[in-house]
């Protein structure tokens, strides 16, 4: 076995992707927020948050690699290499980049042809879903909500699989904002004045209201509002960077779309 053994998986998207990669054996802990796939959260002890970890436990597991996402991550990150952890922080923000992370960790284990290979799996995928779409009559206005309270636009990579699926994200130039403190708008006029035809909701871990959001005021002018056009999409589908929002998470977002094509 070459590369690290002995590794923390401190968000869901190295998990999934090292376990697509038959390599589940090194990961010695995971993020608590870990759902994908399901016999990792039953097989393996869960030592982080998104923003927070259990560094003395992370410890006694001796990993030779942590691998993490983002600057939400970066206080955990400094501890752990404080303490002599290695440590590999990813920043990937695109459907390209997630596809680049996965062909970089395989490559880091030491399957760089087996990941390379997925990568491409997940890439046709991603072309079939587009030709399907390349067929709808017409591209719905799209809104993701990733937050309610302060209400925060999609992400680049949500945004990308958006126009994959066959809509028009009505938010492109927030969803290239890196951060997500940048994509907070101070209210809901930008939406009304974008008129959505279809709103997604995946606030990251709790439960979308489409009630809620309908009741906004001024949001019952929204066309996706009077359509009654409001769908959850849970949040592990599509809001980590990894092998979900490639496959299960785009498909949900054109089951949506193809609906209301048909409607």
């Amino acid at each position: 076995m070459s590369g690290p053994r002995r590794i923390v998986c401190l968000t869901e998207e190295p998990t999934e992707t090292l376990y697509a990669l038959g390599e589940q054996d090194r990961i010695v802990g995971i993020s608590g927020f870990t759902v994908r796939p399901p016999q990792a959260r039953r097989d393996k002890p869960k030592v982080s948050a998104f923003t927070s970890a259990k560094v003395e436990e992370i410890l006694a597991l001796r990993p030779d690699l942590a691998i993490g996402f983002s600057d939400i991550q970066a206080d955990i990150a400094a501890e752990l290499i404080r303490r002599g952890v290695e440590v590999w922080i990813a920043n990937h923000r695109s459907v390209a980049g997630i596809l680049d992370y996965i062909r970089r960790l395989g490559a880091l284990v030491g399957v760089a042809a087996r990941a390379d290979a997925y990568a491409g799996e997940l890439q046709r995928g991603l072309d079939a879903i587009a030709a399907q779409a390349a067929r709808l009559p017409r591209r719905p206005r799209v809104y993701v909500e990733e937050w309610d309270e302060p209400i925060i636009t999609g992400i680049q990579w949500g945004a990308e699989l958006v126009e994959i699926a066959g809509g028009i994200d009505v938010f492109p130039e927030l969803s290239r904002e890196p951060l997500a403190r940048a994509r907070i708008l101070a209210d809901g006029a930008p939406v009304i004045a974008r008129d959505p035809e279809i709103i997604i909701g995946s606030w990251c871990g709790k439960k979308f209201r489409p009630e809620r959001v309908a009741a906004r005021p001024g949001w019952a002018a929204i066309r996706a509002v009077r359509d009654g056009e409001l769908h959850e999409i849970k949040s592990p589908l599509i809001l980590q960077p990894g092998p979900a929002a490639l496959t299960d998470g785009v498909q949900a977002i054109a089951a949506i779309i193809q609906r209301w094509a048909q409607r």
